[in-house]
C-alpha cells in the first residue's frame, strides 16, 4: 500500500505555503476562511474561466495564485446544500484527495458559507481523503517513474474546521473503519502464492492486539467436525484449508451474539472443472467475503462497538491435482446432509454449508450474514453497482437495504422459493451444488439456506462489488473493500447495546 498521508485538524487560519483546498457551493459563496486562503481574489476570474459552478465533484485548479504564498488554490464543488446527505462527505473527501497529486503540504478548509459542517461530517471528509488515497504497489519495486523510482513521501493534511477538537474525536471512530476497509482491499489485492490459507489465518491472528479473540482450526480439527463440504474443496491444493474464528465481546455478557460468515476461497482454479485461461488470475480475490469479515471485525474492534460479534473466514484453495473433488463426487457436510458435486467450480457454497451450519450449531447467533463473490449470475443480474441480497429474514433484509442506501454500499433483494429449492434436488443425494445456469445466484442461496434452519440470515453476493466494481470517488483500486462499512453500519444502528 502506498504511504499513508497524515491528517490532523487545526482552527481556521490563512495558510502560508502548499496547498490550499477550499469548498465552494453551488451558486453560492466561498466562506470566510476560503476568502482568506486567496488574498488575490483570483478564484472568481477562475471560476468564470473554467464556468465553474460549484457541481458536486466539480473542481477549479489555480497554480502558484497571485497575492499568494500558496503553490497552488483548489476549489471543490459541493453542489446544493440542501441534497447533502450523510454519504455526501466521504463522497467529497475523496474528490479532495484526487486533487492530492504529489503535494506534501496541504490545508482542507471545511467550511460552506450559511451551512455548518460539524464534526462528523469533517471527520467524513477526513475518511473520505484517506480512502481515496488507497494503492496497492506493495510489488512495484519503482513507485514512480517520473520521481527517478523513489516512493512517494506521504501528504501532510490539516484539515481547519470550527470545531478540531470535537472533529478529532470523531476522526477516531470514522479511521477504525476506514482501517478495516483498507485491510480488506490489501488482502483481497494480495497474490494467491502470498496469501493463502494459512497466511490469511496469520492476519487474523494480528487482530488479537485489538482484542479480538482468535481461533485456528485445522484440517484434522475439521475433518472431527464432519465439515466434509469444505473439506472437498481443499483436498486438491497442497496447501491446508483452515476455519478461523473471531470473537469481538463488546456487549453484555448474556447478549446473544450477530454473525458473519465469509467466503475465503484463496485461489480459485475451478478445480477439475477448471475455468477459461482468460481473466483466471482474478480468481486471487474470491476471498472477498473472508477478507470484508476480517475488515469488519477490525473495525469493530477498533471503535470498541458494543456487540458481541462472531465473524468466522472458511479459507481453501481451489486446485485440480490427483487428489481434486471430481465432478459427480458424494460429500457429507457437517450437517449430515448429503451434496452430491456437480461442478466443482460451484465450491463457495460448499465452504459456506459447513461454515455456517459451524456457526449457528456452536454460537446460536442473533442472525448470520454471508458474504461471497458467489456467482458470476448476480452480475448478470445486478452488474457492478449492488450487491444481491437474499434472505429469509424481512426485518434483517430491510436493515440490511437500508445501511446500503446510507453508506452507498448498495444491496438489492432478490427471491426466494420453493420453485428454486427443488432445481438443486438430485435422486443420488439430499442435494447437488448447482441448479443450472438459469437463477445460478437464486439456487445458490437455495443451497445455503438449507444449512441455517430457522436463524434469521442473509446471503449477500458481491461477486460484482467487492473486486473490479467501477471506480468511484473514495475507490481506485481493483479491490474495493465492499461490505465493512455496509456491516458495522448495521452492527451501529441496530445491534449495540
Amino acid at each position: 500500500m502506498t504511504s499513508r498521508p497524515t491528517i490532523t485538524f487545526a482552527r481556521f487560519a490563512a495558510p502560508k505555503k502548499g496547498m490550499a483546498i477550499v469548498l465552494a457551493p453551488e451558486a453560492g459563496d466561498l466562506g470566510a476562511a476560503a476568502k482568506a486562503c486567496d488574498p488575490g481574489n483570483v478564484l472568481p476570474r477562475a471560476f468564470a474561466v473554467a464556468e465553474f459552478r460549484g457541481r458536486f465533484g466539480s473542481a477549479v485548479d489555480v497554480i502558484a495564485p497571485e497575492k499568494s504564498p500558496l503553490d497552488r488554490l483548489i476549489a471543490v464543488g459541493v453542489g446544493k446544500t440542501a441534497t447533502l446527505v450523510e454519504s455526501s462527505w466521504l463522497r467529497l473527501g475523496g474528490t479532495i484527495g484526487a486533487q492530492l497529486r504529489r503535494a506534501r503540504d496541504v490545508i482542507v478548509v471545511a467550511e460552506l458559507s450559511g451551512f455548518a459542517i460539524g464534526a462528523a461530517e469533517t471527520a467524513d471528509i477526513a475518511a473520505g481523503i484517506l480512502l481515496r488515497s488507497y494503492s496497492f504497489d506493495t510489488y512495484k519495486t519503482r513507485k514512480d517513474e517520473a520521481d527517478g523510482g523513489a516512493p512517494d513521501k506521504p501528504a501532510r493534511i490539516v484539515v481547519q474546521c470550527a470545531n478540531p477538537a470535537a472533529a478529532r474525536k470523531a476522526f477516531v471512530q470514522a479511521e477504525a473503519v476506514l482501517d478495516g476497509v483498507l485491510l480488506t482491499r490489501d488482502l483481497v489485492n494480495e497474490p494467491a502464492n502470498v496469501l493463502g490459507p494459512v497466511e490469511f489465518a496469520a492476519r487474523a491472528i494480528e487482530l488479537q492486539t485489538l482484542g479480538v479473540k482468535v481461533e485456528v482450526l485445522t484440517e484434522r480439527e475439521m475433518r472431527k467436525l464432519g465439515m466434509n463440504a469444505l473439506l472437498g474443496v481443499a483436498q486438491g491444493a497442497a496447501r491446508p484449508p483452515r476455519l478461523i474464528v473471531m470473537h469481538w465481546n463488546g456487549g453484555k455478557p448474556k447478549d446473544k451474539p450477530v454473525a458473519f460468515v465469509g467466503k475465503g476461497v484463496v485461489f480459485d482454479s475451478g478445480g477439475i472443472s477448471i475455468k477459461p485461461a482468460a481473466g483466471m488470475e482474478d480468481m486471487k480475490g474470491d476471498m472477498a467475503g473472508a477478507a470484508a469479515v476480517l475488515g469488519l471485525m477490525r473495525a469493530l474492534a477498533a471503535r470498541k462497538a458494543k456487540a458481541n460479534v462472531i465473524g468466522i473466514a472458511g479459507c481453501v484453495e481451489n486446485m485440480p491435482d490427483g487428489n481434486a473433488q471430481r465432478p459427480g463426487d458424494i460429500v457429507t457436510s457437517m450437517s449430515g446432509q448429503t451434496i452430491e458435486v456437480i461442478n466443482t467450480d460451484a465450491e463457495g457454497r460448499l465452504v459456506l454449508a459447513d461454515a455456517l451450519w459451524y456457526c449457528n450449531d456452536r454460537f446460536q447467533p442473533r442472525f448470520m450474514v454471508d458474504l461471497a463473490t458467489l456467482t458470476g449470475a448476480i452480475m448478470v443480474s445486478l452488474g457492478n453497482h449492488y450487491a444481491g441480497l437474499f434472505s429469509n429474514n424481512d426485518e434483517l433484509a430491510q436493515r440490511l437495504f437500508t445501511a446500503g442506501q446510507i453508506t452507498q454500499e448498495r444491496v438489492w433483494r432478490m427471491p426466494l422459493g420453493s420453485e428454486y429449492d427443488k432445481l438443486i434436488d438430485t435422486k443420488n443425494a439430499d442435494m447437488k451444488n448447482t441448479g443450472g445456469r438459469n437463477g445460478g445466484a437464486i439456487t445458490a442461496a437455495q443451497f445455503l439456506q438449507r444449512f441455517v434452519k430457522e436463524t434469521p440470515w442473509a446471503h449477500l453476493d458481491i461477486a460484482g462489488t467487492a473486486m473490479g466494481s467501477p471506480a468511484t470517488e473514495i475507490n481506485q483500486s481493483w479491490a474495493s473493500g465492499f461490505g465493512v462499512r455496509l456491516l458495522d453500519r448495521l452492527v451501529r444502528d441496530h445491534y449495540e447495546a
